[in-house]
């Protein structure tokens, strides 16, 4: 009789040594499931934090870009005012002067923290550029940049704000 005794305690045993390991194995997999959850959450939260530095200075670049296209539209005033007169024609040659290195410095500056002018030479790209109107031209391909309005920059691969530009038929 004790060894039908025995008999039953070996296979109940066995029964719970079986199912001990059941559980530890369903335990062990969900600790692994936990730990990648938490290391994809952690790097998740990294990568963000990085781009979130990264891009930080996107909101201060966009809020330049007018003053960039004020001086750009000084310059031009001032080298479209130019007269005969030798004392008017240096007096604004200092003024353009003047403006042309605050702009060259400015945009440097930009270039420096990832702020390019975007390209408006050759073909219209819809993803860096707003075609505002078409216009005939002879020169010109379909599809080709005539004349910018308004230059547009990028901000280390994003669109600050894209190039105004008028395209041909």
């Amino acid at each position: 009789m004790q060894d039908l005794q025995d008999c039953d305690n070996t296979a109940e045993d066995s029964a719970n040594t079986e199912a001990l390991q059941t559980q530890i194995a369903e335990l062990k997999e969900q600790y692994v499931r936990a730990y990648a959850d938490f290391e994809n959450t952690k790097k998740r939260l990294e990568r963000d934090k990085d781009q979130a530095l990264e891009y930080a200075y996107e909101k201060i670049a966009k809020d330049l870009l007018p003053s960039i296209d004020t001086l750009e539209i000084a310059l031009k005033s001032i080298q479209d005012s130019k007269t005969n007169d030798a004392t008017q024609n240096a007096i604004f040659s200092k003024i353009e002067e003047g403006i042309a290195l605050t702009l060259d410095n400015l945009l440097k500056s930009l270039a420096k923290h990832g702020i390019e002018p975007i390209a408006t030479d050759g073909a219209f790209d819809p993803n860096f550029h707003d075609a505002i109107m078409q216009v005939e031209s002879a020169e010109h391909n379909a599809g080709d940049i005539v004349a910018v309005m308004q230059k547009g920059y990028t901000y280390k691969e994003r669109v600050l704000r894209p190039s105004m530009v008028s395209i041909a038929k």
